[in-house]
């Protein structure tokens, strides 16, 4: 389980990849603009993405319980990974 578990959180990875390039982009138009709100809520955003990997899945025991956890702030899960 712990090999299925380091993968699914590749699968993770995967995932958050365009969701944090896309918040680079914002980003850096915030800073453009010079909105510091703005920076720091996309800040807090892809500190969230960054921290997806450090849930706790430890106590799943199964690969189908294990395929069931998906972090909501990667939005839907793809129907095939």
């Amino acid at each position: 389980m712990d090999k299925a578990r380091a993968i699914w959180r590749d699968h993770w990875r995967k995932a958050r990849a365009p969701l944090l390039e896309n918040l680079d982009v914002d980003f850096l138009r915030a800073v453009e603009s010079g909105d510091q709100a703005e920076q720091a809520e996309i800040s807090a955003k892809k500190q969230e993405l960054r921290d997806i990997t450090l849930t706790d899945i430890s106590h799943v025991t199964e690969p189908a319980e294990l395929q069931t956890q998906w972090p909501t702030c990667l939005g839907d899960k793809p129907e095939r990974i």
